[in-house]
């Protein structure tokens, strides 16, 4: 028997998990074109960490813009109640 899908258990679908990957990258990106920009106009220690940033975030933000969530295998604990009603508790009036 298939496994029946929940509202609360469905993923996201693609489109909505690209642009969110999407977005995630972009504003990673966006850091390193500051930490570049400040790493040419700051001297001494804080150029070579602006530079270090700008070299590194690029591994970071491709691993954290594609990291998967935990999958959700998770079961609903919810049951649904089951109602039966006999014949003899119908009542008919006339």
């Amino acid at each position: 028997m298939s496994k029946r899908q929940s509202a609360t258990s469905i993923n996201l679908s693609p489109e909505d998990e690209r642009r969110s990957r999407m977005i995630k990258y972009s504003v990673a990106m966006s850091i390193r074109m500051v930490c570049i920009v400040l790493g040419v106009f700051t001297q001494g220690i804080f150029m070579w960490i602006f530079f270090g940033l700008a070299i590194f975030l690029p591994y970071f933000a491709v691993v954290l813009a594609n990291q998967q969530g935990a999958p959700k295998e998770t079961t609903s604990k919810a049951i649904a109640p089951k109602m039966t009603i006999k014949s003899d508790q119908f009542k008919f009036d006339d």
